[in-house]
């Protein structure tokens, strides 16, 4: 589609520690589980030493982080506009964030401490994450570059954004940036209880112009008021230009305008569900901004999720730029 970036992505910059546990330890550290919680950071420090060296991994994350990974990952080329803090983690962050394809602008930094997600990894696959925001709790219109945005395609920004009035504030501005230079908007509603306590916030951002709206059958139903998914994406329709909402093992529902399409899952053993949306995200923008059709995408960005699903982690450790023929063709 001719400009230097298939997506400019805004939101929350965070290290993702990933562990291994039971559902015991959730109960004893009475930590809800399956949903995402914000937590101080005496919390924080508090289960990082209860958990000791039972580190998995750990990797720049962080929802839209990952997705802009994805859209890499596929042979993309996306920018990530974030705040990280001088300390060792945002060294860490900033360095892996590269290694991964993404660019990014490394004087969005500032003295305090980088933001940390505790992704709590269970044996059926869920992950429940409690995240102490840091530094990027103050993220806004400051760390946006509306020049990067006038050459990239697609405007993506992260739900979470909306739980601070500074993140709001830059939602609210670089929507407004991205409809300046002609870049289409793309939002996702990243957790059902962000669209519960933060409902309002999200339905301005829609009334203002929306595009491409991701989420999953229970964000969409929440943000709809309806209690089946099918009716709540007929009330999608007429909210936004375009949607995905992604249907768990059962695939996804894509609408862009006037089509509509049923995207089949790929069978897969499910080990981890972290990340399994944003990287579904991250294919799809890159399927819309590289010549490929509603259809084409959504099997791009299917068999894409799938595939983290299957693994350890929020984002894919070999590219699949040199698989996208062979995917299409399944």
């Amino acid at each position: 589609m001719g400009r230097d970036y298939n997506v400019y992505g805004i939101g929350n910059a965070l290290v993702d520690i990933q562990y291994q546990v039971d559902p015991g330890f959730l109960n004893e550290a009475e930590i809800d589980k399956g949903v995402m919680t914000l937590i101080e950071e005496d919390r924080h420090l508090k289960l990082i030493d209860r958990l000791g060296d039972q580190v998995l991994k750990r990797s720049s994350g962080g929802s839209a982080a990952n997705t802009m990974i994805g859209v890499a990952n596929l042979g993309g080329r996306p920018y990530y506009a974030c705040k990280v803090a001088k300390d060792e983690y945002g060294d860490f962050y900033l360095q892996d964030l590269e290694a991964a394809g993404v660019e990014s602008n490394p004087v969005n930094r500032e003295e305090g401490t980088t933001g940390k997600c505790l992704v709590f990894i269970t044996p059926d696959a869920d992950r429940t994450m409690n995240t102490f925001l840091g530094i990027t709790s103050t993220f806004g219109p400051a760390q946006l570059e509306e020049e990067v945005i006038a050459r990239s395609n697609y405007l993506y920004i992260e739900g979470y954004l909306v739980a601070s009035d500074t993140g709001f504030e830059a939602a609210l501005s670089a929507q407004k940036m991205g409809k300046r230079w002609g870049a289409r908007v793309a939002i996702t509603l990243s957790d059902p209880i962000i669209v519960d306590v933060f409902k309002s916030r999200l339905q301005e951002l829609v009334e203002n112009g929306v595009d491409l709206l991701f989420c999953n059958e229970d964000e969409a139903k929440a943000f709809t008021d309806q209690e089946d998914a099918e009716k709540a994406c007929a009330s999608l329709k007429d909210q936004v230009k375009g949607y995905a909402v992604t249907c768990g093992p059962k695939g996804a529902v894509v609408f862009d305008r006037d089509e509509s399409v049923e995207s089949p899952g790929f069978m897969v053993e499910a080990v981890d569900t972290n990340g399994a949306g944003d990287m579904f995200a991250g294919a799809y923008l890159f399927g819309m901004t590289n010549g490929y059709d509603v259809t084409q995408s959504a099997r791009l960005a299917t068999y894409s999720s799938a595939q983290v699903v299957s693994q350890f982690g929020p984002r894919l450790e070999e590219s699949l730029k040199d698989r996208i023929p062979e995917i299409l063709s399944q």
